[in-house]
C-alpha cells in the first residue's frame, strides 16, 4: 500500500471515529426491535458460589470416569491386538 492510500485511509477512520451520531449494528437494531415488546429476563454473570462447592465433588468424579473409560479403550485395544487369531 503506498504512503498516499495509507494516509488516506487513515483520515476516512479519523472522520468516521469523529461524527457525532453513530448508527447501531444491524444486530443492535434487530435486538432493541425484539426487546422492546418482550424484555430479556436478568442473567447472572457468574453461577452461584453454593452452586459451584457443591460441583466440587463431581468434578472428581468425573474425572475418574472419563479416565477410567479411557484406561478401559486402551486394555481392550491391547486385548484385541495380542489375541492370536
Amino acid at each position: 500500500m503506498s504512503e498516499r492510500d495509507e494516509e488516506k485511509r487513515e483520515f476516512d477512520l479519523a472522520w468516521a471515529e469523529g461524527a457525532e451520531h453513530k448508527e447501531p449494528s444491524a444486530r443492535a437494531r434487530m435486538l432493541a426491535a425484539r426487546w422492546k415488546d418482550n424484555p430479556p429476563g436478568p442473567v447472572p454473570f457468574r453461577p452461584e458460589p453454593d452452586h459451584r462447592a457443591s460441583s466440587g465433588r463431581s468434578s472428581w468424579v468425573s474425572t475418574a470416569v472419563v479416565l477410567g473409560c479411557v484406561a478401559a479403550v486402551i486394555l481392550l485395544l491391547g486385548y484385541l491386538n495380542f489375541r492370536p487369531y
